[in-house]
C-alpha cells in the first residue's frame, strides 16, 4: 500500500513539470514580442527594454524558465499588468467563491447522479431506465450557460426564490452563502451529473451480472444491501475515475457560470484577464487550475485501494 502511494505521488512530478513548461511557454508562443504586448502599442523603446529586463526576457529560455519556476514554487506568480497587484494575491482574493461553488456542485452531482445510475441499472431497459438516460443525455447536451439562464429566469426573476447574481461570502453566514450559489451549482451539477449517471449505470450493470450478486440474492439479502453495499462498492473505481475526469469539465463550467451569475471567483478573473490581455494573471490562473486537476487525479488514484484491495501498484 505504501509503495502504491509513493508511486502515485512520484508520478505526479513529471506531469507537473510538463504543465509548468507549457504555462511558461504561453507568453512566448504568443505572436510578437511579449514585452511589446505587455507594454502596449504606444510604449517607448526604453519602456519595452525595461519590461524585458524586469521579466528576464533578455536571458536565455532555460534561465528564464528556472527563474519563473523558482518564483512559482515561492508562490510568486508575478504582477498583474492591469491592477499592478501580485497575481497570487488576486487568486487568493477570488479563491473562496470558486471553491465553495465547486464543493456545492460536487456534492449535488454525487447526490443526484449516483442514485440515478443505481436505479437505472436496477430497472434496466424499463421506462425508469429510459427516463433517467434521457435526462442524462439532455443534461449533457444543453450548454451550461443555457441552463443557467433558464434557472435565473424561472427561480430568480419569476419566483424570486434566489438572487439573480452575486455571491455572499462565508463571513456573512453559511446559509447566505449557500443561498447565493444554489442556482449556479445546480446548473453545473445538471451537466456534470449526466456523465456520472451514465457511467454508474454501465458499471452497475456489469457488476449485477456477477455470480456473487446472484448468490447474495439467493441468500435473501435485501435489494438495498445488494445494490449499495455489494454492487456499488465493486463498481466504485470507474465511478470515482469519471468523477475525477469530470472535474476538468467542472472547471470549464465554473468559468462560464461565474460570468453568467457575476460571481467574483477565479473563473471570472480568468475571463477578465483574457479580455485585458493580462498575461501574468492568465499564467497564474492556468497554473492554479492545473495544480488543482493534478491533486484531484492524485486523490482519485489514492482512493482506488478503498474500493479494490487488489489495487496496490
Amino acid at each position: 500500500m505504501l509503495r502504491y502511494i509513493v508511486g502515485r505521488l512520484l508520478s505526479a512530478i513529471p506531469i507537473l513539470m510538463l504543465v509548468a513548461v507549457f504555462i511558461f511557454s504561453l507568453v512566448h508562443l504568443t505572436p510578437g514580442d511579449p514585452a511589446v504586448l505587455l507594454a502596449g502599442d504606444n510604449a517607448r523603446p526604453e519602456q519595452v527594454e525595461q519590461i524585458r529586463a524586469r521579466l528576464h526576457l533578455d536571458q536565455s529560455l532555460p534561465v528564464q524558465f528556472g527563474i519563473w519556476a523558482l518564483d512559482a514554487i515561492r508562490l510568486d506568480l508575478g504582477e498583474s499588468i492591469y491592477s499592478k497587484q501580485p497575481v497570487s494575491k488576486l487568486i487568493l482574493q477570488r479563491v473562496e467563491p470558486t471553491l465553495v461553488l465547486a464543493a456545492v456542485t460536487l456534492l449535488l452531482t454525487v447526490a443526484m447522479s449516483v442514485p440515478l445510475g443505481i436505479v437505472a441499472a436496477w430497472r434496466a431497459n424499463g421506462w425508469v431506465d429510459r427516463a433517467i438516460m434521457a435526462f442524462a443525455v439532455l443534461g449533457f447536451s444543453v450548454p451550461v450557460f443555457v441552463i443557467g439562464y433558464l434557472l435565473v429566469f424561472f427561480f430568480a426573476v419569476e419566483l424570486r426564490w434566489f438572487p439573480v447574481q452575486g455571491y455572499k461570502p462565508l463571513a456573512s453566514g453559511a446559509l447566505a452563502t449557500l443561498h447565493s450559489v444554489v442556482l449556479p451549482a445546480v446548473s453545473l451539477a445538471l451537466v456534470f451529473s449526466a456523465l456520472i449517471a451514465r457511467v454508474t449505470r454501465a458499471a452497475m450493470l456489469e457488476v449485477l451480472n456477477e455470480n456473487y450478486i446472484r448468490t447474495a440474492r439467493a441468500k435473501g439479502l435485501g435489494t438495498f444491501r445488494i445494490l449499495v453495499v455489494h454492487a456499488l462498492k465493486s463498481s466504485g473505481i470507474p465511478v470515482v475515475t469519471v468523477i475525477g475526469i469530470g472535474f476538468a469539465t467542472l472547471i470549464g463550467g465554473v468559468v462560464v457560470t461565474e460570468s453568467v451569475f457575476n460571481i467574483p471567483g477565479i473563473g471570472r478573473l480568468t475571463v477578465d484577464a483574457i479580455t485585458r490581455r493580462d498575461y501574468p494573471v492568465v499564467q497564474g490562473v492556468i497554473l492554479f487550475f492545473s495544480v488543482a486537476l493534478i491533486l484531484v487525479n492524485l486523490i482519485v488514484d489514492l482512493s482506488y485501494p478503498l474500493f479494490d484491495p487488489r489495487v496496490k501498484g
